[in-house]
This record gives structure tokens, sequence and C-alpha cells, in this order.
């Protein structure tokens, strides 16, 4: 009987069990705001609502979430992560999507900040580049 290869992580680690699913199932919390982005990353690509809600910052968390099943999540490139005192953070990514059958990039540099020891996404500023006129 053939073993089941263990599910990589969305986020470009190695297998989700060992990199973003412990903070999805609050095993574990993130250690720094690039490893919070990630998770979240992962959580869109995986449609975990509950755990963006969570991780949101209490003054810029939306009330509700929903997100697009037709847009699928493809890949991340974190280009830049700095902390500008200890409790606050930024981090620059590109995340690559797939919608209505066409590529396209969303680049967003975010701002983090940790409340009582845990680090929450607080807003970002994104440049989406629209998904290709034509298949590639």
């Amino acid at each position: 009987m053939a073993r089941r290869k263990p599910a990589p992580c969305p986020c470009g680690g190695a297998t989700l069990a060992d990199c973003c699913g412990p903070l999805h199932d609050g095993a574990r919390a993130a250690t720094d705001a690039a490893a919070l982005m990630r998770s979240r990353y992962s959580a869109y690509a995986l449609g975990l609502t509950d755990y963006l809600l969570a991780t949101w910052h209490p003054d810029t968390r939306p009330a509700t979430l929903a997100l697009d099943p037709s847009m699928k999540w493809i890949g991340l490139a974190v280009e830049d992560a700095r902390s500008q005192d200890p409790d606050h953070a930024t981090v620059r990514f590109t995340a690559r999507y797939r919608a209505g059958g066409r590529a396209g990039r969303l680049h967003e540099n975010s701002r983090f900040e940790r409340i009582d020891g845990r680090w929450f996404y607080r807003d970002g500023d994104v440049d989406e580049t629209p998904p290709a006129a034509g298949p590639r």
C-alpha cells in the first residue's frame, strides 16, 4: 500500500503540518510578522476565514470575510520583512493567483502589530497586477 505524500504548505514551506498548519490549529503562535503573513497567505489558499479573522488586528478587522472560491492562490514571495520596534513590523510580498483561468499578482506592503505577545495583521498598501488578458 502506497503512503500518501504529506501536503505541501501553500506558503512554500516543506509541509503544511510542519509549517503553517500548527499556526492554523492554534498549536503554536507566529514567532514574527513574516511567519504570520505566510500563515495568512496559506489560510487564504485553504479558505480558512476563521483564522484570517482571528489574526486580523481588532481595530481593522472586518465583521465578516467572504473569500472568492474561483480565486486560486498559487505562489508567494516574501521580498522584505522589517521590524520598526519589538511590536511593529512590515512585510512586503507578492502573491500570485489565478482567477477565471488568468494569472495575476498581488503586491502588498503589510503592517503588523504585536499585542500581548501575539502578532496581528493591521493593514496594508496593495498594488495589484490584474489577470492577463489571454492564456499564458
